[in-house]
């Protein structure tokens, strides 16, 4: 609760310190004669809780909901809606004693206010600057083109020896050392080259417990999903091709590729257009500081020294 309640002060209260600077709504004076009564519309912003000076009306309800995370909207909006419309009222009541006491004046809570205030206007405009930003299919086939191969997938199939040591060696085997690893991992290549069964020898000799099983299948996976050594000699091999002996923390692989794809513009489409907005848009922030030349007092931003005590007993 005492979380919800801060989060709403630190979401509210610059929008409660405006308020305090409207100008009360003018009253109409008592006209001599009463007018003919309309008939009364349902009010599309009713009060929802009131509670002695304090109300809260529908808008300022939903507009609360608004300021919290993402993920506690939709409670707010459903089965936790009167227990939130309860924190709101709390938020609101201390805020109405906190203005009736003067705290807003305090330069403590002005310069937070001000804090506020300015970020929430950089947020706005934040956010128009987003909507500005166009994308046409032309800059996003050319962004496909440019990382073509981000997109490359591949099917592929391994055998690994486990050396002593490595995250993959099986206690109920002989561990093995470096070299008999790797002199291992190249007899079973040969014997693939040679023809035998890549399934039959995955099943009966990899340390990569789960793939072999499956004859060594690692099914389709695409860059930056496995260690770079292995990675580069998949993506560099055709398909068919047995790899060289590849080396890496868990032990030696023999690796086979027997597929390679390229996941097709459309396929990536949505996603290419929301990378390239926001590399727009943080060419636009760049642009903006750099047009503004900052200076920056290295004095205060440089780290101090290390104490000399400190420095004598690292040497």
């Amino acid at each position: 609760m005492r979380k919800l309640i801060l989060m709403l002060i630190a979401a509210l209260t610059v929008a409660l310190a405006m308020a305090q600077t409207q100008p009360a709504p003018a009253i109409p004076a008592p006209t001599t004669q009463a007018a003919a009564q309309p008939p009364v519309a349902a009010d599309p912003d009713p009060v929802i809780v009131s509670a002695g000076a304090v109300t809260i009306h529908k808008s300022d309800f939903e507009a609360a909901v608004k300021t919290l995370p993402a993920e506690y909207q939709t409670f707010a909006m459903g089965p936790g809606k009167k227990q939130f419309a309860e924190d709101y009222l709390r938020m609101k009541l201390l805020a109405a004693k906190g203005l009736g006491e003067g705290l807003d004046k305090t330069p403590e809570v002005t310069k937070q206010l001000e804090l506020m205030r300015e970020n929430l206007v950089a947020t706005e405009e934040l956010k128009k600057l987003e909507n500005s930003i166009t994308v046409s299919d032309a800059e996003l086939k050319k962004a496909y083109e440019d990382n073509k191969k981000e997109y490359e997938q591949v099917k592929a199939r391994h055998i690994l020896i486990a050396f002593k040591g490595s995250p993959a060696a099986q206690k109920s085997k002989k561990s093995l050392t470096d070299a008999e690893a790797k002199a291992k991992a190249e007899e079973l290549r040969k014997k693939l080259v040679a023809g035998a069964s890549f399934a039959e020898l995955a099943k009966k000799e990899s340390d990569d417990i789960e793939s072999g099983k499956n004859g060594g299948d690692l099914g389709a996976f695409g860059r930056g999903q496995m260690v770079p050594e292995f990675e580069q000699a998949v993506f560099n091999a055709k398909p068919g091709e047995i790899t060289p002996v590849v080396k890496t923390q868990f032990g030696y692989h023999v690796v086979q590729v027997h597929e390679r794809t390229t996941t097709p513009f459309d396929s990536v489409k949505a996603a290419l257009d929301k990378t390239v907005r926001q590399k727009k848009l943080r060419d636009q922030l760049d642009a903006m500081k750099a047009a503004a030349k900052p200076t920056f007092n290295e004095a205060y931003f440089t780290p101090p020294a290390a104490p000399a005590a400190a420095v004598e007993k690292k040497q």
